[in-house]
């Protein structure tokens, strides 16, 4: 339940402001910002201001306002997920060469999976998909693999909860969802032909860090045809190479995820 606004914390107000904004509306008035995050204008304006101040946000001329640079600074220079990134993305750009649509990188947030990295072409299938998206664990590739290979508390969460359907292929009962799910572990990759939409098909698989227990899902979104079998051992020799270039100790610390 939210607190009243007499009780909510300074922090917790700054942080609904910067989850006020999206990748569909980059940039926001105050007005528009107060609205989504249930603030008084005088107070959005004020905490806006103070954000700005410190780079977190920026003014566009026609003081709209957007992320500032300096809060993209510190989530990369800070961020877990690099490790992660940089061991993956050769292998990306391999599987890309080949396949010629999309590659992404997905890892598991909460009873999502969520995006950290992909790479497209023109005229590639339709992908939902973007950099820093989400998707609902039962109805991607990666999802599947990554509620394949989670917690069994996690997968209990999602099969008792309800199915978001896309598509007539989308798992949309918990039954279906159990088979699914075993098939993945069985497979060591998950196959969803037109999962979310019907002219896409995604090849996933899981990548491993050093002690083995699968930190993200390397995954392609490829045209819902005949060819799209011939990927699976492409999609799952990169998941190897690149858990392989994870298990070699780098000093860092790990992805966290």
């Amino acid at each position: 339940m939210m607190k009243a606004p007499h009780q909510e914390s300074v922090l917790s107000r700054a942080a609904r402001i910067l989850e006020a904004f999206s990748q569909e509306e980059p940039a926001l008035t105050v007005s528009e910002i107060a609205r989504r995050t249930g603030l008084h204008v005088a107070t959005a304006s004020r905490l806006v201001g103070e954000l700005v101040a410190h780079g977190f946000l920026s003014r566009d001329d026609d003081r709209r306002v957007r992320i500032g640079v300096r809060l993209w600074e510190l989530v990369v220079r800070a961020s877990p997920a690099l490790p992660l990134r940089d061991a993956a993305m050769p292998f990306m750009e391999g599987v890309h060469d080949v396949v010629g649509h999309h590659v992404q990188l997905g890892v598991l947030d909460g009873d999502e999976v969520l995006f950290l990295e992909r790479l497209s072409a023109p005229n590639a299938v339709i992908n939902y998909t973007r950099i820093a998206g989400r998707l609902p664990l039962h109805a991607s590739s990666s999802g599947l693999v990554l509620l394949a290979h989670g917690p069994a508390d996690l997968k209990e969460q999602v099969l008792a909860g309800s199915l978001t359907t896309y598509t007539r292929a989308t798992p949309s009962t918990s039954a279906r969802l159990r088979v699914t799910l075993a098939e993945v572990r069985q497979q060591g990759y998950a196959y969803c032909p037109g999962y979310v939409h019907e002219e896409a098909l995604g090849v996933a698989a899981p990548v491993r860090g050093l002690d083995g227990a699968v930190v993200a899902a390397l995954s392609v979104i490829v045209p819902n045809d005949a060819g799209a079998q011939a990927v699976i051992p492409v999609v799952r020799m990169a998941a190897r190479g690149a858990s392989r270039a994870l298990s070699v100790p780098t000093g860092r610390e790990g992805t966290g995820m």
